[in-house]
């Protein structure tokens, strides 16, 4: 498999094209806005959409969903069913955080820890790791020893629990017994700034190290 990381939103949000390289059948995870980015680097490559990933409800993640599911009519895959709350309150995000209103929608597949999902002939792991938000998940492809983290884990730091139903004690959990037990050479794009790898995170992380 391949990627891209495609910063979008004033929150430089990434989002990331996962793709298999045999049949150039992709997924995008995380669609937060600026589609036109996002379609540009699609023909570039020379992909083709097969469905849409989502890590978890906030709105610089899910913003531009809608727009994408309908423009390749594909479908929506994830977060988890305990971030409805959030799919299903995205006008009053908007407001919340100053973005344009965006079209709802709702999944058509929620996920669960040990699920699977397709995309040509590669096999993502999804890893349910809650404490941002309740429903947050993780993609995980273990051949390739990547994995797309949305806002649990970041390079130096992790994610923030103040919002509505976050847990620093689920977030934490989730980080050490979900997403080190993968291994230290694993390399993670986080939902914002530059990737790292879960090693250099377990060693070095002032929130989450040994």
């Amino acid at each position: 498999m391949d990627f891209r990381i495609l910063p979008v939103t004033p929150f430089q949000q990434n989002c990331t094209l996962f793709w298999c390289t045999k049949t150039r059948h992709a997924a995008i995870i995380d669609p937060g806005g600026d589609i036109e980015t996002i379609d540009a680097a699609i023909r570039e490559l020379s992909l083709t959409p097969e469905r849409i990933l989502l890590t978890h409800g906030h709105i610089d993640h899910v913003g531009a969903t809608a727009e994408v599911a309908q423009r390749y009519d594909i479908p929506i895959i994830g977060p988890h069913a305990d971030d409805a709350f959030l799919i299903e309150g995205l006008a009053f995000q908007s407001q919340m955080f100053g973005f344009p209103s965006v079209t709802g929608f709702r999944p058509d597949r929620w996920l669960q820890q040990g699920d699977e999902v397709e995309v040509g002939e590669i096999r993502l792991e999804v890893l349910h790791c809650p404490g941002h938000t309740p429903g947050h998940v993780v993609f995980f492809n273990r051949e390739a020893q990547i994995a797309q983290v949305g806002d649990v884990l970041f390079q130096g730091s992790i994610g923030r629990t103040d919002f509505p139903r976050g847990n620093h004690a689920d977030l934490i959990a989730s980080i050490r017994q979900r997403l080190f037990p993968l291994g230290d050479d694993v390399r993670f794009v986080p939902g914002h700034g530059p990737m790292s790898t879960l090693g250099a995170e377990r060693r070095s992380n002032p929130f989450v190290r040994d």
